[in-house]
């Protein structure tokens, strides 16, 4: 693909496919079984083919990869293993010309307890830092200050010897939480944000992002009923699934924040995506964050990023609740990410399902996340206890296996050792499974999935009613989804059997005209029956000249 001339034209993001790259396991460029930032720029050319128009890559930054990367110990450098600052600045190049915006995921809420920032804090409760953090005194019985549950596991609190204080941390105790109620600690992390704004950034993926301003009176979380329980943020083994989490997250004082650093980002015609962690009130939040123009600009919950299956019904009922909660904000959907069970296993899908939920993810309204290999088919990949890394895993293992299994190495070429992801030998095993589906061998072969993806793709970057359009008429007949998308002069309408039925609906009278292709090329008879085959879905373009 030859490199383009690179622009960020305003609102760029509206719409737009950003594909993750999880660095650890892209690329190794410098031999050591670690992929590194000199590897994305060597694979950016197959990136920019894929037809998307954004990357994220998560955390690079210097840290002692307790949680791999998401425990930063210093925000203005890039860790060893990845390269160096000039490395990045080649991504960013290389990235630009070839069209592409670049995220970088940004990880606010907390830090690894070796940053200068937390040192300096622990180190007396009288310091120029000593508020940066959340700390609060022992009940005097010498226990916890309240009930909150780390997403880790066990309480959220731990005891530091120096201060004589507990401190706050959501996931491992080596993440101690920022104290957003400091007009200082907001100050500091907008400063980071202008350091990577300037040099060359366009955009944020801001992990945690409903997680930044605790309540400042510590109350005790509510419990949450038994039969109101789900494993959308914390897999259910976790006690973290026991509370409703209203004063450790979730915080109306966050709007604060979010407004100025929406305030910093159109300065730079930057875009930010949020994670909305939050097992209840997912989407609510997300209307929330995104509504108007100075908060985000795009957030995604984890209705698509959880569950064993996605029947119509449960897409609908999504639908709905995006129309009724967050109206004027914009979703990011995603299926899969570094967090989540690979959607081709958590989902169970045949070949010919995978495909159906390609061609239903591009006619969303809002913007898309792919999470690398996912376009490949890649399942999950069964890690062996001794080869596991996340501390997530160990802890919960084996009812809960962690994240190690999305988060293996990407596979290049299935003739090369480690299917040519690196010489060395991986930080994370390459899965037998995954060698025939490397990159290469789906380059050669035409049914592969990888050319679905980019046929789909260019299809929705060619029609802006799937790309920023209204979505209206959302129906469930038996399991065939239907919904319209609307843009000007545009109206297209979908239709996905998400089934191993055949099945039969009526399309409204109209002249509608099959243009999905390979993608959905099925055609309404005369008398507007369409016919779909199991899994089989049509879209069709109303031609409004007859």
């Amino acid at each position: 693909m030859a490199p383009t001339v690179f622009q960020k034209e305003p609102g760029w993001w509206k719409g737009a496919v950003i594909y993750q790259i999880y660095p650890r396991s892209f690329q190794d460029a410098n031999g050591d079984g670690i992929g590194d930032l000199l590897g994305i720029v060597n694979r950016l050319p197959y990136v920019a083919a894929l037809g998307v128009d954004a990357i994220w890559i998560s955390p690079f930054f210097t840290s002692p990869m307790k949680d791999y990367g998401y425990d930063v110990s210093d925000y203005y450098n890039v860790d060893p293993m990845f390269g160096s600052l000039a490395d990045f600045d080649q991504v960013i190049a290389t990235a630009h010309a070839y069209g592409l915006k670049v995220m970088i995921d940004l990880v606010l809420s907390h830090t690894s307890d070796q940053h200068p920032w937390f040192k300096e804090s622990r180190a007396s409760r009288d310091n120029p830092r000593a508020d940066w953090y959340v700390w609060a005194e022992p009940k005097p019985d010498g226990t916890v200050p309240n009930n909150w549950q780390s997403q880790f596991g066990g309480t959220s609190w731990h005891w530091d010897a120096r201060r004589e204080q507990y401190y706050l941390h959501n996931f491992l105790t080596s993440q101690p939480d920022l104290n957003f109620h400091s007009p200082a600690v907001q100050d500091a992390l907008l400063d980071v944000a202008r350091f990577w704004l300037e040099r060359g950034v366009d955009g944020f993926r801001l992990d945690t992002i409903n997680y930044y301003v605790h309540d400042a009176e510590l109350r005790d979380n509510p419990a949450l009923p038994k039969e109101q329980r789900n494993d959308k943020t914390a897999p259910s083994v976790n006690p973290y699934n026991h509370q409703l989490h209203v004063y450790d997250k979730n915080r109306p004082e966050n709007l604060a924040f979010l407004a100025r650093f929406r305030q910093l980002m159109d300065g730079y015609g930057a875009a930010a995506v949020g994670e909305v962690g939050d097992s209840h009130r997912g989407l609510e939040i997300l209307g929330e964050y995104t509504r108007g123009d100075d908060r985000m600009q795009m957030s995604y919950a984890f209705e698509f990023l959880s569950g064993t299956a996605m029947p119509a019904a449960t897409v609908a009922e999504v639908f709905a609740e995006v129309a009724r909660v967050a109206a004027d904000g914009w979703v990011c959907w995603a299926y899969s990410n570094h967090d989540v069970e690979r959607h081709i296993t958590r989902w169970g899908l045949t070949a010919a399902a995978a495909r159906t939920y390609v061609s239903l993810m591009i006619c969303l309204r809002g913007s898309l996340c792919l999470y690398q290999g996912e376009e490949l088919g890649l399942p999950e990949a069964d890690i062996a206890f001794e080869d596991l890394q996340d501390p997530y895993g160990k802890e919960f293992w084996p009812e809960f296996k962690g994240r190690d299994g999305c988060r293996t190495p990407m596979p290049w070429d299935p003739a090369q050792v480690n299917a040519g992801f690196s010489p060395a030998r991986p930080w994370l095993p390459v899965p037998s499974p995954h060698y025939p589906l490397a990159v290469s061998a789906a380059e050669a072969d035409p049914a592969a999935l990888l050319h679905h993806y980019r046929r789909a793709l260019a299809f929705r970057r060619g029609h802006p009613s799937l790309r920023v359009g209204e979505i209206t008429d959302v129906t469930v007949e038996g399991e065939v989804l239907s919904f319209r998308r609307t843009e000007g002069r545009e109206t297209i309408l979908c239709f996905f059997n998400l089934s191993e039925e055949p099945a039969t609906v009526t399309v409204p009278p109209g002249h509608w005209v099959a243009i999905g292709g390979e993608i959905g090329s099925t055609r309404p008879t005369p008398d507007f029956q369409l016919y779909l085959g199991p899994w089989q879905p049509s879209i069709l373009l109303l031609d409004s000249a007859h």
